[in-house]
């Protein structure tokens, strides 16, 4: 039987596959995981960290990362469960959560007929995680519509942050180098359009990604940030990468920025493809790809 936080009925439970938690289906184990299912649960993860001096990682929905085989140490916390949108007074304004799945309130928000989110509908992560990484498709991105959101400190305190704050830039914030949480986001949509034409948009940036992005096999999403003259893939696929193995990772043929799970990849596969890549691009194009994936663990 698992513990539970204290002063929570939140389940604390030890050496917990992390497998299941990641798009990828690849990872060890965490020496510590929970899943809060409210902000109150979410702080008592933190302090439970804090006062045992355990590092704390953060998992959303597992889409742009790659836990290491050998598992992670200290407090693994799922953000996953921590879903709630609110449609507030102010037209086109809407509140999710951090475990709202971005593409569900990209979906609501379309059926109202507000634009803004219509580039969201296909992306797997979280709000929390697209605020912290600023998620973004089709020239657009979350920093875009971003009002406001509220982050947790490591001391417990929490705190309301605007963009300007966040200091965006391309799929990266300032979140991503320091520890504080985000709790949850609010979002200046347009209202008042054309619902159906809103729909439209939503529907063929789904389909797009759908036709174009190997949907199919598990994946992290783009593997590379894009350089400033050509895209990841254009530079991969020039190289003929397209296919190459390394144990069950593959680079996809649908979209070299892609690597999948064939069937029984480990992380280690996954990690030697993306070095492999990495390689390879260099020393042909004298271009630096940099992961868009986080790598958590050793390895």
């Amino acid at each position: 039987m698992p513990d539970f936080l204290p002063g929570t009925q939140c389940p604390l439970r030890s050496r917990v596959d992390l497998a299941e938690f990641t798009s990828y289906r690849v990872g060890g184990p965490a020496a510590w995981f929970v899943a809060p299912r409210t902000s109150l649960e979410l702080q008592a993860s933190v302090d439970w960290a804090r006062q045992r001096g355990e590092p704390l990682t953060v998992l959303g929905a597992g889409s742009n990362l790659l836990v290491s085989d050998r598992g992670v140490h200290g407090l693994t916390v799922a953000t996953r469960y921590l879903r709630s949108l609110e449609i507030e007074r102010e037209p086109g304004r809407l509140t999710a959560a951090a475990g709202m799945p971005l593409a569900t309130a990209a979906w609501k928000a379309a059926k109202r007929g507000w634009s803004g989110l219509e580039w969201a509908v296909g992306i797997p992560g979280t709000v929390g995680g697209a605020v912290v990484m600023n998620a973004g498709a089709h020239r657009a991105c979350l920093a875009g519509v971003l009002s406001e959101a509220l982050v947790l400190a490591p001391n417990g305190r929490v705190e309301r942050v605007t963009p300007a704050d966040l200091e965006f830039g391309y799929r990266t914030s300032k979140l991503q180098s320091d520890s504080r949480l985000v709790l949850q986001a609010t979002l200046q949509l347009q209202p008042d359009c054309d619902r159906e034409v809103v729909l439209a948009g939503s529907r063929a940036n789904l389909n797009h990604r759908r036709a174009t992005q190997p949907y199919h096999l598990p994946s992290c999403g783009s593997v590379f940030r894009n350089p400033e003259l050509n895209s990841a893939g254009w530079l991969i696929e020039q190289l003929g990468l397209k296919g190459h193995r390394i144990g069950a990772a593959e680079v996809a043929h649908r979209h070299a920025n892609f690597i999948v799970n064939c069937g029984g990849a480990t992380a280690g596969d996954i990690y030697h493809l993306i070095r492999h890549v990495q390689d390879a691009v260099e020393r042909h194009w004298s271009v630096m790809l940099h992961p868009e994936v986080k790598l958590i663990g050793e390895f």
